[in-house]
């Protein structure tokens, strides 16, 4: 009971200071999420056995690089990273699948904790602006999506499922949760769209769909590290809930797919 009760009023405050934080400003929530992301980043190089303090410096340069109008970058430069950020989760998606262990030599493990880890938060932190505008409604509707995928996953999983996922990485997924969390995601879309005004069903239905399959194929790929680290959490700073990367893998993984529609979206509308 008192678990329960921990776990619970861990995730409340958690949540609760993500909310706060993404509707009070846009400065609120970079500011929340460059701590966060600093916090992911240490937990991910202890997956990993690495130790590197520049990758600090790498993400807080990248950071100013996309925030600041006045450095006015050239539009080739995002678009390059947004590529390079997207075939290295596509590489990271063919790993998961083909082969038992993720090669982490030295020269990958910083490429991955560049293209997998960094800008991905990065591009988390410019979803809400990929307009030019700020908008709370488009980060916060992806992560209540994230958040009822993980739930309802579990809920479906644990009363229906008889088909495991992906057993060797995560052995209490199964195909059942996954459609459940699918589905209940979809639910979710659709009411956001419904009680936001922001985008139509339709766009709001495309990004249920993408949260809920690479937010997936996030956890997963971070529950290979955690496996081939020997841990069963990144890190213990939420009572009950591990690390602050095991709250925000999914997302983090999703992140860039996201911004890439929301780009073409912007540019063919």
């Amino acid at each position: 009971m008192k678990e329960i009760l921990t776990r619970s009023l861990s995730g409340f405050l958690y949540i609760s200071l993500l909310l706060i934080s993404i509707f009070v400003s846009q400065y609120t929530f970079i500011g929340v999420f460059v701590i966060f992301g600093i916090i992911c980043l240490y937990e991910f190089q202890k997956l990993i056995h690495l130790k590197n303090t520049w990758l600090y410096l790498v993400f807080i340069g990248f950071l100013l690089l996309f925030h600041i109008p006045a450095l006015k970058i050239p539009i080739w430069v995002p678009l390059i990273v947004l590529g390079l950020t997207i075939i290295t989760q596509l590489f990271l998606v063919r790993d998961l699948i083909t082969i038992r262990i993720i090669p982490m030599f030295e020269k990958r493990k910083y490429f991955t904790s560049i293209f997998y880890l960094i800008t991905s938060i990065v591009f988390l932190t410019l979803i809400p602006c990929y307009d030019g505008i700020y908008n709370p409604i488009m980060i916060a509707g992806p992560l209540l999506m994230i958040w009822t995928n993980d739930t309802f996953a579990y809920l479906v999983g644990k009363n229906f499922g008889k088909h495991k996922l992906l057993e060797r990485i995560s052995p209490k997924k199964t195909i059942e949760g996954f459609i459940g969390g699918f589905i209940f995601t979809l639910i979710a879309g659709y009411l956001i769209a419904i009680f936001s005004n922001t985008l139509s069903i339709y766009l709001w239905l495309i990004i249920s769909i993408i949260m809920s399959i690479f937010g997936t194929l996030g956890d997963l790929i971070q529950s290979k590290f955690k496996r081939q680290a020997g841990v069963k959490d990144s890190g213990s700073i939420m009572p009950g809930h591990g690390g602050i990367f095991d709250r925000l893998d999914s997302i983090i993984f999703a992140s860039p797919f996201l911004y890439a529609f929301l780009q073409i979206l912007n540019h063919v509308s």
